[in-house]
């Protein structure tokens, strides 16, 4: 039965080699010690089946093999377990691997590394030790040596259960490793705030103008007199100063928070200097709407939120503004629309704002009666291309929601139909445009898009219109941004 314990014993140990020193824990040593103490009764057979590198009943001291006397591991100091600590730096490769073994601990890594192991095994054993031979305290995950700086691959990492072995797949990153290791001074907070620095300068370098893929005629079956939209070479100049003009922006940013993480707004409007910008997909709650408020760029101070009660952290729509506008209303009094914060109407001297995020366009905008009083300018992402110039795909997307039969006609009828002019087609009949690339296909790399955002003006000020345009270099979201310069 004892040598059965012994040969279950020596294949653990043999196999325990294979974890790094990294991954040492005293209290697993300690484990292993308590049954080398229960075995001290039959050395001989302990020696012959588990082989010399092992020596559970010896220790090394200024190189040499002693035999030990006592051999109590369960808190004895015998000079730490027969060994001389003044003499642990002498020790060569060899002899500090025989050691670590003997007490079943890694043997890997350089003869500093070795060392160091030893060492601090041997004092936590004299400071834990309780003098019963009972269970010292585990160490926590801070209280783990980290020595190697070599590169490992992931390994296994060692776990006694009584006689069996049991092993877990463990990854580590060597970066954390190292951190952890060199950088012990640098705070997890401090590493984090370096990491997100340069990913937000990445991603504001990727908002000035990159490789302009979208001046490439992207489509499936295009029209011999179609062309790329270019925004360099389409957009007409600003309006004179003498001339009184509004700026609209709209976008649906897929998240806000992670937006403002990365300044993207802040970006957008030193740039663009819009008077209104118009949030889709905002995915806030109601809860988070005052702390974003006050990361908003300066000179916006009036800004009006609705979010999703229903599903939260999803849909919301929001609107921004330097002017103070007259009155806002949320919601169209339909409760399925309205528990998702899907529309935010914000009244002006001049016409009304309606942002809107559209599951489809359905009815999801029935006919409004804003335009008795004033003008009507609805924005945002309607979710519908509306005709074959409007998406990459046509054939391919026939069954496709936001290319289907059924919602390109209700876009034409609750819209175009009831006096609304969609801006940029009126601006420019020819030109193959997008406003929204799916993450799953890369579709921004090589331009494969749909146009689904869109200022829709009435009729009575489409006239007025200077220019409707797309930002397809700002970056930030499946969707870029819109803009509308109106002489109002």
């Amino acid at each position: 039965m004892l040598t059965g314990a012994i040969n279950r014993f020596a294949v653990t140990l043999r196999n325990a080699e294979a974890v790094p020193s990294c991954f040492l824990n005293v209290k697993r040593s300690w484990d292993r010690m308590k049954l080398f103490s229960s075995m001290t009764s039959s050395s001989a057979s302990v020696k012959k089946g588990l082989g010399k590198s092992l020596a559970p009943e010896s220790a090394v001291s200024n190189g040499v093999a002693e035999e030990t006397t006592g051999g109590n591991f369960g808190g004895v100091d015998q000079q730490h377990f027969g060994i001389d600590p003044a003499k642990i730096d002498s020790m060569t490769v060899q002899e500090l691997r025989a050691t670590l073994r003997g007490f079943g601990i890694s043997a890997k890594g350089l003869k500093q590394d070795l060392a160091s192991t030893l060492k601090l095994f041997l004092d936590e054993k004299m400071q834990s030790a309780p003098g019963d031979g009972s269970k010292p305290p585990s160490l926590n995950e801070d209280d783990v040596v980290h020595f190697s700086s070599r590169k490992r691959k992931p390994s296994q990492s060692y776990e006694a259960n009584g006689d069996q072995a049991v092993y877990a797949t463990t990854e580590v990153s060597d970066v954390k490793k190292y951190k952890r290791r060199v950088k012990q001074s640098i705070t997890k907070d401090e590493i984090s705030e370096v990491t997100d620095t340069l990913t937000t300068k990445k991603q504001v370098l990727q908002l000035s103008d990159q490789t302009e893929v979208w001046t490439i005629l992207a489509h499936k079956k295009p029209k011999p007199e179609w062309t790329a939209y270019n925004p360099k070479t389409m957009r007409p100049p600003l309006p004179p100063n003498i001339t009184k003009f509004t700026k609209l922006l709209s976008w649906n940013v897929n998240g806000l928070r992670a937006l403002l993480k990365l300044g993207g707004l802040s970006t957008l409007a030193q740039k663009e200097d819009f008077d209104v910008l118009c949030l889709q997909e905002t995915k806030l709650q109601e809860k988070d709407v005052e702390l974003i408020k006050q990361s908003l760029a300066e000179g916006y101070e009036n800004s009006f939120w609705t979010c999703s009660v229903g599903k939260l952290g999803y849909s919301g729509t929001a609107v921004i503004s330097k002017r103070k506008p007259v009155s806002v209303t949320y919601g169209l009094g339909l409760p399925d629309h309205d528990n998702e914060g899907r529309i935010v109407t914000a009244e002006f001297e001049a016409f009304y704002l309606i942002c809107a995020y559209v599951p489809n366009s359905g009815d999801g905008l029935r006919r409004l009666e804003l335009e008795k009083s004033k003008p009507v300018i609805l924005t945002g992402d309607l979710n519908c291309a509306h005709q074959e110039i409007d998406i990459y795909n046509p054939a391919g997307n026939k069954r496709s929601a936001g290319f289907t039969d059924e919602e390109r006609q209700s876009f034409e009828v609750n819209y175009l139909h009831k006096g609304f002019v969609d801006t940029f087609r009126n601006q420019h009949p020819g030109v193959v445009g997008y406003t929204y690339w799916g993450y799953r296909h890369g579709g921004r790399k090589t331009n494969k898009g749909w146009r689904l955002d869109y200022f829709l003006v009435s009729e009575s000020i489409a006239d007025k219109v200077h220019d409707s345009y797309i930002l397809p270099n700002v970056v930030g979201s499946d969707h870029c941004p819109i803009g509308l310069i109106l002489k109002i």
